[in-house]
């Protein structure tokens, strides 16, 4: 949300006087009830927003031509708009009229008369196939610059008041990030921190942790001046854990090796055996989950090795410092099998409790303690080592001298978590998120108190809520202040389906 008033007339006005294709004039939203008049700002969202092209359909919900959004708030009144984003995945497939760019749940096969062996000779050229640039995840802000983004190496930077599509950005060409994630943190110095990992460089694959500075001075991309803070070896070389954001604090970043594995010689065969990329991704129950801590002073992770119970998780709900602890909080899965839900022709079924999720997400905390290698030689195997009091997260020394953590549960049931991103990195008791139960569409918004497990919940007859975005009002005293008065709330919610 881009609060600043100063700025907010000029992107107003700019807005409204755009051409655009896909709907010429903003539209004025019609909304329940009224906006507070302190809310000023626009909103970018993104999303995949078309499935079908000609007589072609893609496989999964997440493969989908990424749909830009802008919510525009000014003197009570919201104002929205949308256009396609105009990626070279896009012109592609509208110049063929068909799919001809692969994504991660459909696998696409440019030229039919290509025969087999110049398919083989192609793709089977370079170890990791070049990705799609259908940047459909999220909006991030690098700078003063702003990009839509996946997880490939690739990001469209966008005009954020006109949403026009501008360059590609490859991350190659800065950080030797073949993937990265589309939920970077953002320090209260303006650089952005984000996480990428590096496929073979130097016969090694690693995870990397890199930080970008606000823009210089001299108009160059901030991308320019990347810095890569820390490199943390992956488990397996040619395996590397599959994660979708990571953990911040003030001085340490939280990344979680998973025991979900992109198989990398399956990747690169993929094209060739027929399959799409998301068949390369396999979950190992039987392997351990890594938990990094990384040092942002030192640059380096902690020497203690963190591991719990083999999981699957998408989503850092927030993390921070207490007591010699570092405590964090994720939405956790037994399995993979989300990402199979959202197959279309699984969201096309008749849904029942029977033939859904066999695993529904939980909200988990883990404390970390920040033991000296000296004294940790010390303790006893056993022995907890957790001193926080009110919980009942645990961190365990084993007999090969690594901590096995057990975590607490706080909840069950949200997915797609946000705070007030003013307590990021600190401790903070409100979490807002989507609810689901059995099956993988939330139909309801929450607000989850940490402290007192309480839960409140708001839900309407056939509206199926996207992810919340908490607002704090500007003269908040408190974390879950977002208005003043009770008749101020925003009663304007986002109805179209995830």
């Amino acid at each position: 949300m881009e609060s600043s008033n100063t700025a907010l007339d000029s992107v107003v006005d700019v807005i409204f006087s755009a051409n655009r294709d896909e709907c010429p004039e903003p539209i004025k939203a019609e909304v329940q009830g009224h906006i507070p008049k302190w809310l000023q700002g626009t909103l970018l969202r993104n999303g995949p927003g078309k499935h079908s092209v000609g007589d072609m359909s893609y496989n999964h919900w997440f493969d989908g031509l990424a749909l830009l959004h802008s919510f525009t708030f000014k003197d009570g009144e919201v104002y929205y708009r949308s256009k396609f984003l105009r990626s070279d995945t896009f012109n592609s497939n509208m110049e063929a009229n068909r799919i001809v760019v692969s994504e991660f749940g459909t696998m696409a096969y440019p030229d039919p008369c290509k025969n087999i062996f110049s398919k083989a000779f192609t793709y089977l050229s370079h170890v990791v196939p070049e990705f799609t640039d259908n940047c459909l995840i999220n909006i991030i802000n690098y700078g003063d610059d702003y990009y839509a983004s996946s997880e490939t190496n690739f990001i469209r930077k966008i005009d954020p008041l006109t949403l026009e599509t501008l360059e590609k950005v490859d991350y190659m060409k800065y950080v030797t990030a073949n993937l990265a994630t589309s939920h970077p943190h953002y320090d209260s110095a303006g650089n952005t921190l984000n996480m990428g990992t590096s496929i073979g460089d130097k016969g090694k694959t690693k995870y990397i942790v890199f930080k970008v500075p606000p823009s210089s001075t001299d108009k160059k991309s901030p991308l320019k001046n990347a810095e890569v803070l820390c490199s943390i070896p992956a488990h397996r070389l040619l395996s590397p854990s599959y994660y979708h954001s990571f953990g911040m604090t003030e001085n340490y970043v939280i990344f979680i090796e998973q025991p979900l594995k992109l198989d990398i010689l399956k990747l690169a065969t993929a094209y060739f055996r027929g399959v799409n990329w998301a068949s390369c991704i396999d979950f190992v129950q039987d392997e351990k989950t890594w938990i990094h801590i990384i040092d942002k002073r030192t640059k380096k992770p902690l020497a203690e090795k963190f591991y719990t119970e083999a999981m699957v998780t998408y989503h850092h709900i927030n993390a921070y410092e207490e007591d010699g602890h570092v405590v964090f909080d994720i939405i956790a899965y037994k399995d993979n099998s989300l990402y199979d839900m959202f197959y279309l022709a699984n969201l096309r079924k008749d849904l029942t409790e029977e033939t859904t999720l066999t695993s529904t997400p939980t909200c988990k905390r883990f404390v970390i303690p920040l033991q000296d290698e000296k004294v940790l030689k010390s303790v006893e195997v056993g022995a907890n080592l957790v001193k926080l009091p009110k919980t009942t997260a645990k961190a365990t020394k084993d007999k090969n001298g690594d901590i096995a953590c057990s975590p607490e549960i706080l909840c069950d049931g949200i997915e797609l978590p946000r705070i007030n991103y003013a307590y990021n990195g600190k401790k903070n008791r409100y979490v807002y998120a989507s609810h689901v139960e059995w099956r993988p569409i939330p139909t309801k918004i929450v607000k989850f108190d940490t402290v007192t497990r309480d839960m409140l919940i708001w839900t309407e007859d056939n509206c199926w809520p996207a992810e919340p975005l908490f607002v704090p009002h500007p003269d908040a005293k408190e974390e879950d202040d977002g208005q003043r008065k009770k008749s101020e709330g925003l009663h304007c919610l986002n109805k179209r389906p995830l």
